[in-house]
């Protein structure tokens, strides 16, 4: 352990690895070049920022296409460290010299500059219902335009995306050709090849979603956070129409930028995907902490959340840290935060694990009932009673009940229970503009 003096009399202990990663900051930040220190920027490089793709950035035919497609755009939050740059984007903290790709595969290091390469190209978009989110207390019933890029900045071992999280936007989209713009009016049908090349910007997008009567955007299917810039204009560009926006994410984000984004974001779904941090490195790559300030600072900013948690054999299933995940949201996000525990299906790298044993997520739903929550939902099981029905948590009527992603019957009256008269938490109808 390495001590550094304290104001007053004592001393606080500062753990070794911690302070020569101090040291190293301050070092690059005065020389700004690894050309001054190279083996000091390589270690760097390992100690702090996740697993990157050195010298895969696009070569110059490619991001000549890219530019003149207008889907890359300089990145925000990073540092410039001379020709190096570092993301402050997410806590992977990617450090990138020219010619690096980062972990999420979205952005790269050109010539020191940082740049997404996912700005206005999403792989994939649909319409879906807002209980797909899966988001059951935000305008119920109501469509949601869904959109996602490549890109993820987890490695999420049992992704049921992986085809495009775990994918580079060279591999999801194809800048020959003729340009392609999507806006209104819409065509009938697209083909592969005009999925594949298609351009929609963020104003498009937003007057895309208007066209089909779709109440919000969904930023889902990948990870937002990993085409951020995208993101943050899009939702910006369907606020300023009168539509409303939705976050579907891990919640692995610094605080500056989520506090950038979440003003103009209404509702959010937060995968918390467990409550360890070993078993969150080693299922996800990733970290628990950021995921709880996440959750935390959208509480306090205003923002509408519903948090799910899969269950996945011999990963998440142990009670005592169920209980404990429980707990937490009950204390942090209230009793009325819906929690949705989700039956892990064999996929990607995990189709060696069964899925979820039926009496583990039942047993799952009743601990955390027993932690104060009033509303917990069992995903992915078809047939069981009640595993999606909201309850009033004061007479216990039965109020709004679903079918997958379909609602089957809804008894609110104007967000209320009409036999106790019990206030629900949720948003029931559209609420006035944020911002």
């Amino acid at each position: 352990m390495t001590r550094v003096p304290q104001p007053g009399s004592t001393t606080r202990p500062i753990p070794r690895r911690q302070a020569l990663l101090w040291g190293a900051d301050a070092t690059l930040a005065l020389f700004a070049a690894d050309s001054w220190f190279p083996w000091l920027a390589r270690w760097r490089q390992r100690a702090a920022s996740a697993d990157i793709f050195p010298g895969d950035a696009p070569d110059d035919a490619l991001w000549a296409l890219w530019q003149q497609r207008g889907w890359a755009r300089e990145a925000l939050h990073y540092l410039k460290l001379g020709p190096n740059v570092q993301c402050k984007l997410c806590p992977n903290n990617c450090l990138l010299k020219p010619g690096d790709r980062s972990h999420c595969r979205n952005r790269i290091n050109r010539n020191g500059t940082l740049y997404t390469l996912a700005y206005g190209n999403p792989c994939t978009f649909h319409v879906d219902p807002i209980e797909k989110k899966p988001l059951f207390h935000y305008l119920p019933g109501s469509r949601s335009f869904s959109v996602a890029t490549a890109g993820c900045v987890f490695r999420c071992l049992n992704c049921q995306n992986w085809e495009i999280s775990q994918r580079k936007p060279e591999e999801t989209k194809d800048p020959r050709g003729p340009e392609f713009r999507l806006r209104p009016p819409l065509p009938a049908s697209l083909t592969r090849a005009q999925l594949q090349s298609l351009s929609l910007f963020p104003e498009d997008l937003a007057a895309v979603a208007e066209a089909l009567a779709c109440a919000t955007v969904s930023y889902t299917y990948s990870e937002p956070t990993a085409f951020y810039e995208y993101t943050l204009e899009s939702c910006r560009q369907v606020r300023a129409r009168g539509l409303r926006n939705v976050l579907v994410t891990c919640g692995s984000i610094e605080e500056r930028p989520l506090r950038e984004l979440a003003p103009f974001v209404d509702a959010a779904h937060v995968d918390l995907k467990g409550f360890d941090e070993g078993i969150y490195q080693k299922l996800n790559s990733g970290r628990l902490e950021p995921v709880l300030r996440t959750l935390r600072v959208l509480r306090e900013l205003g923002v509408w959340i519903e948090v799910i948690h899969l269950v996945v054999p011999t990963y998440t299933d142990a009670p005592d840290v169920f209980r404990r995940l429980a707990a937490w949201v009950a204390a942090h996000l209230g009793p009325d935060c819906p929690l949705h525990v989700s039956r892990f299906q064999p996929q990607h790298k995990l189709t060696h694990l069964p899925p979820t044993p039926l009496d583990t997520l039942l047993r799952a739903r009743e601990l955390a009932r027993g932690e104060g929550l009033h509303h917990v939902y069992i995903g992915n099981v078809r047939g069981l009673p009640d595993a999606e029905t909201t309850f009033c948590p004061k007479c216990h009527a039965a109020l709004i009940e679903r079918d997958v992603f379909a609602i089957t019957r809804n008894r609110l009256r104007t967000g209320a229970c009409p036999d106790c008269g019990t206030r629900i938490a949720g948003v029931w109808s559209p609420p006035p503009a944020r911002g």
